[in-house]
């Protein structure tokens, strides 16, 4: 079992590196799927098999192929798209430091929750699940929700010809 999360994470983690070091978009695009379907894996060890599920439908299936839409159509070529000044270059660098000062303090918070709510054996099922959800997770369940639609929009905005 712990060699089954080790092999799951190693495959993670190379294929997130993959994602961000790859030149072709649309080879990111497939390694990001790797990942998601390794993150399914780590679901299945946690035995949250509904979420496993969910994962691989609404993420690997819906957004990744979405993802490969909006890619394919706006063709970016490197004549087409401009270089970034350097301060475009470190403002994406201080963000993305701040995003992982945000995790690493998220990190910390999950020992207390852990604490709060010991595991139990009913965790990973739908009741329990769809009561979590929608109850102490609602706002940011409503927020992504909202975020996707805005995305799709944009996505729209960019492939539209210009009349």
């Amino acid at each position: 079992m712990i060699f089954l999360f080790y092999m799951l994470s190693a495959i993670m983690i190379i294929s997130a590196l993959l994602v961000v070091f790859s030149k072709n978009p649309v080879n990111s695009v497939i390694y990001l799927i790797v990942c998601f379907l390794a993150m399914a894996g780590h679901y299945i060890l946690l035995n949250a098999q509904f979420l496993a599920v969910v994962h691989i439908i609404v993420y690997t299936g819906a957004i990744m192929v979405l993802f490969l839409f909006v890619i394919m159509l706006l063709n970016l070529n490197k004549a087409i798209i401009p270089q970034k000044s350097r301060v475009t270059r470190i403002s994406a660098v201080i963000t993305g430091g701040i995003f992982f000062l945000v995790l690493l303090a998220a990190t910390r918070q999950t020992f207390e929750i852990h604490a709060r709510y010991p595991f139990r054996g009913d965790i990973g099922l739908v009741s329990e699940v769809g009561n979590t959800l929608f109850h102490e997770f609602l706002l940011p369940f409503e927020m992504s929700s909202v975020l996707f639609i805005s995305a799709m929009v944009g996505a729209i905005m960019f492939g539209k010809k210009d009349a």
